[in-house]
């Protein structure tokens, strides 16, 4: 078991009705709220109207329109300008991890004098931050319950990574009703999102029973609650397990002790959000099995092994290889199952910039010291098998 320090200090307040608590959970963080959400679908189910009857004794700011694979030019800066401009005390996010992801990134620079980008980028460490509270409306990204956002800026075809531990949301409310309404679409995507988020995890070099068996259970629970919320988007239990799960499955509490991976799949994966803006889960579901296929060897065969007979209960009497393929096949089809598209050209993607993101991945993500290392030309033939 490798060493590590681990910390979780968000609250996580679950259940129906749980938004009451709002106002207790504010009080002590400041008066000066901003809100922050991202179209028209908190107001279609009602919740901004429920928020804003909460808020009442409180003064409000908003930032709407945060876009999916949130944009620094526009709604970082926006939000990080109100801030300054009414000397915000406390933000709060509700929606999905692309809101949240926004909301942490405003509350970094909201405390900083210099170019927020200096913090997302690493250049500066922020000193302090803004306190941030959400209100769940999404289960994918794990956003409510860790300390990493991933902010994008189309100009330089970047989609960046930041983390920090100042920037743990304070209180995260998670009440499984307000995703009953998630299409379909998004549901599969964040199941394939926080699936991803724990393959991440488990194949890498040191690793203990603890760790793979938590990581192994979450993600049969992830695959049981999505097939259930697809079929029945009503179904609070399901619901309620799903967004447990994805709470936990990027929160670095399922890989106590095990050794670092380099999360290769985001970090291809970014580039192809970058450049084409596309879903997050779906260019995750899409990357998934042609990384497992390009890593397969020797030094990686224990991991798919382990793997296969644990999640899909392949026979593990069978002969490793066989067991190793059988594991990219079946990963395959769980994701297809979940009605995911499976190649880049499915989401507008052709081969026409594919050289252009390999390189960009190769200089900025750093695979090749990765727990399987990759070359620009690994990603090249990644990026090539998906299309």
């Amino acid at each position: 078991m490798k060493d590590f320090t681990y910390c979780t200090p968000t609250k996580l307040i679950f259940g129906k009705d749980s938004i009451n608590k709002l106002p207790g959970v504010l009080r002590p963080l400041g008066k000066r709220v901003l809100l922050t959400y991202g179209g028209n679908s908190i107001k279609r189910i009602g919740l901004y109207d429920e928020v804003k009857r909460l808020l009442k004794d409180f003064e409000v700011y908003e930032l709407g329109n945060i876009e999916p694979n949130p944009k620094y030019t526009t709604s970082v800066l926006g939000g990080v300008r109100i801030c300054k401009e009414h000397d915000i005390d406390v933000v709060l996010a509700v929606g999905g991890g692309s809101v949240l992801d926004c909301s942490k990134a405003i509350c970094a620079g909201a405390l900083y004098d210099g170019e927020p980008w200096d913090l997302i980028t690493y250049k500066v460490k922020a000193k302090k931050a803004l306190p941030l509270v959400d209100v769940l409306t999404l289960a994918a990204t794990g956003s409510e319950y860790d300390s990493g956002c991933v902010i994008s800026r189309t100009e330089t075809n970047d989609k960046v990574g930041y983390i920090d531990e100042l920037l743990f949301p304070v209180a995260s409310i998670l009440d499984p009703c307000y995703t009953f309404s998630v299409p379909k679409k998004h549901t599969a995507a964040g199941a394939a999102d926080a699936i991803n988020h724990i393959i991440e995890q488990y194949f890498c070099k040191e690793h203990s029973s603890l760790a793979d068996g938590m990581c192994e259970a979450a993600i049969k629970s992830l695959i049981k609650c999505a097939e259930i919320c697809l079929r029945e988007p009503e179904n609070y239990e399901a619901r309620g397990e799903f967004m447990v799960d994805c709470s936990l499955a990027c929160n670095k509490i399922l890989s106590i002790g095990n050794s670092p991976s380099g999360w290769p799949c985001h970090g291809i994966e970014h580039a192809l959000s970058a450049y084409y803006d596309i879903t997050h889960g779906e260019g995750l579901a899409i990357i998934t099995p042609r990384w497992m296929r390009k890593i397969l060897n020797e030094n990686t065969l224990e991991r798919f092994v382990s793997f296969g007979t644990h999640i899909f209960g392949i026979d593990s009497t069978l002969p490793e290889a066989e067991i190793a393929e059988k594991t990219i096949e079946e990963t395959y089809k769980l994701f297809e199952s979940f009605k995911i598209p499976m190649h880049l050209r499915e989401v507008g993607i052709d081969e026409k910039r594919l050289g252009e993101m390999a390189h960009h991945i190769a200089v900025n993500e750093g695979l090749d010291r990765a727990w399987a290392p990759l070359s620009e030309k690994d990603i090249l033939e990644i990026l090539e098998a998906s299309l």
